[in-house]
């Protein structure tokens, strides 16, 4: 054995150990509270100051939302005699009685009680419809079939248990209708029924027509009496569908070299841009009727999704030109090398590209107009915002605002907030830089 080699084969290792786990004070709830909470002097002071806060408002709020809440009274008045009773003299309470009873009118409005299963059977075909184009498998549709049947189960057992006959609730043919599109999609739940199911995508709006109006087989029923959430409903996701296609194409158009094809986008654009949408709700509900011919009947709820959908088209036009404009420009040289045409080369190449740089806006352009859909009520429309007030009038109800209030801005945080997690999920699915 050389010299060289005897002085370095003591450093040779003739073992083999374990490896060794991480210290505690790296992983898991203790280091993430010590990156996340009080990784400085700072962040641990606004830490405890929150939690200070948190524990200041959150028992208050309790206990007027839960612990000394009513849910059955007839009146605001027996309402406040039931909380004095059951809690004293001076103490405060949320009165959900007037959502118990008046929960139908907020969800359908005046929607006949008798043909509430066709407002039903239409959003949950919704559903139906959106999850071949919102997700990659038939998996999601499953898990919302069986998710809303386990909802009505114990709904009807909750009415059962209190009096009522919840089996009229379980046995509805929404559930018949659930019960066979999930057991459709739990067994050919493939790629190839998939793409067959986006005919039914396609055909939805007929079918939603005819559910909700009437004809055919079904009762008609008029559009005076659509309201609450049911009315929110018909024309947040009818603008949502509509402004994205007519969006693009604006956007494009204002991309254009055709001067007049420009012209009139950004004429469009701008002036859609320029005029608050309550303005444009007042020209729908009682100018257009005097551009129609004599005797024309064109519905009021029709007027409005016309100008809700063009008004938001304006905005999303913005967004998606935002997202053609942040493509460096090999992307358009790289689909004229292929020989690609103009419209094989947006569909191929430029438009998928812009439009995941879009998400944000594009999710955000969706938010503001669901929200937006609350100003129907200055026209004479009782979307929830607007039922409130008939609801106040009432002589047993007056004087009740945060219970109503409170549970309408439910609707729309949980609506709102499931469009903002999957826009998230959406962009971790195609965020390309992460892909291996």
């Amino acid at each position: 054995m050389s010299g060289t080699h005897a002085e370095t084969v003591a450093y040779v290792a003739d073992t083999q150990y374990d490896p060794e786990p991480a210290p505690s004070s790296s992983t898991g709830p203790i280091a993430w509270m010590r990156e996340s909470l009080f990784s400085s002097w700072t962040n641990a002071g606004l830490t405890i100051l929150c939690i200070a806060l948190i524990a200041w408002i959150v028992p208050a709020i309790l206990e007027w939302a839960v612990f000394q809440s009513v849910w059955n009274a007839k009146s605001l008045s027996e309402c406040r005699e039931i909380i004095a009773t059951r809690f004293g003299e001076g103490a405060h309470g949320a009165c959900w009685a007037v959502i118990n009873e008046r929960f139908g009118q907020l969800l359908y409005g005046f929607y006949p009680a008798d043909l509430r299963w066709r407002p039903d059977t239409a959003a949950l075909l919704l559903v139906v419809a959106l999850v071949p184009i919102l997700f990659r498998t038939m998996r999601p549709l499953v898990y919302a079939m069986a998710g809303l049947i386990a909802v009505k189960v114990v709904f009807a057992i909750a009415w059962t248990l209190m009096g009522d006959d919840g089996m009229d609730f379980l046995l509805s043919p929404t559930t018949f209708v659930a019960l066979v599109v999930g057991g459709l999609a739990f067994v050919f739940g493939s790629e190839a029924v998939k793409s067959k199911w986006l005919y039914f995508t396609l055909a939805y709006p007929l079918i939603a027509y005819f559910l909700l109006w009437g004809g055919l087989i079904f009762e008609p029923v008029r559009s005076s009496l659509f309201g609450g959430f049911l009315l929110t409903m018909i024309i947040g996701v009818t603008g949502i569908a509509g402004s994205l296609p007519i969006g693009i194409l604006l956007a494009l158009g204002r991309q254009s070299r055709l001067p007049v094809l420009k012209m009139v986008c950004v004429t469009f654009i701008e002036f859609i841009r320029g005029v608050p949408l309550i303005t444009l709700l007042f020209v729908a509900s009682t100018l257009l009727n005097y551009f129609l011919p004599p005797g024309t009947n064109f519905d009021l709820i029709l007027r409005v999704l016309i100008m809700v959908t063009l008004f938001a088209s304006a905005y999303m036009a913005e967004v998606v030109r935002g997202g053609l404009a942040a493509l460096p420009r090999g992307q358009y040289e790289a689909a004229d090398t292929l020989g690609l045409t103009y419209w094989q080369g947006m569909r191929l190449i430029i438009l998928p590209q812009a439009l995941k740089i879009s998400i944000p806006g594009i999710v955000n352009t969706f938010i503001g107009l669901f929200k937006d859909t609350t100003l129907v009520a200055v026209i004479g429309l009782l979307d929830p915002l607007g039922l409130t007030n008939p609801i106040r009038s009432d002589a047993n109800w007056n004087g009740i605002v945060w219970e109503l209030y409170g549970f309408i801005a439910l609707l729309f945080f949980i609506c709102c907030w499931s469009m903002s997690r999957y826009s998230m999920l959406l962009e971790k699915r195609l965020r390309a830089s992460d892909r291996r």
